[in-house]
């Protein structure tokens, strides 16, 4: 018996549909969730978000928000997150370097500078360790075997 999982931004829907376990990265720690789940509230921190369905996981990487659970329904409200198959490495690997050439030229004048700054480094740091870690394998040539 599969329970409903809904990941919306605040920019589009991430993910809908009948999943087996919803795998999340609370505050607290990271949390499975089945179906019939007691009812539940929680903050998310910045981390991988995966769904298993049909026999596959699909993985998202999520730079907070909160979920609600419901025995049948998970609802993430995630304030950034993509799939990790739509990750663009080098445009997360030029955010990266960017923001930390920005923060190596010294403080920002204002807080809301420096606090804006260290989210996009965190951001970019989650997306590459996301894509790096659980993005699928990339069929190709395999090993050369040498006959010497």
């Amino acid at each position: 018996m599969p329970i409903r999982c809904e990941i919306v931004t605040q920019d589009r829907p991430l993910f809908q549909g009948d999943v087996d376990i919803v795998v999340a990265p609370g505050t607290e720690g990271e949390m499975g969730i089945l179906p019939n789940h007691a009812p539940l509230l929680t903050t998310l921190k910045y981390g991988p978000l995966r769904v298993r369905h049909h026999g596959r996981e699909e993985v998202f990487a999520i730079a907070g928000g909160v979920m609600e659970v419901q025995p049948n329904l998970v609802t993430v409200l995630a304030d950034v997150g993509e799939n990790v198959e739509e990750i663009d490495i080098a445009r997360a690997e030029a955010a990266r370097r960017r923001a930390e050439e920005l923060l190596q030229q010294g403080p920002p004048p204002d807080t809301q500078a420096y606090l804006a700054l260290e989210a996009a480094l965190r951001r970019s740091n989650l997306r590459l360790e996301v894509a790096r870690r659980y993005r699928r394998r990339r069929p190709g040539p395999g090993p050369q075997l040498s006959n010497d």
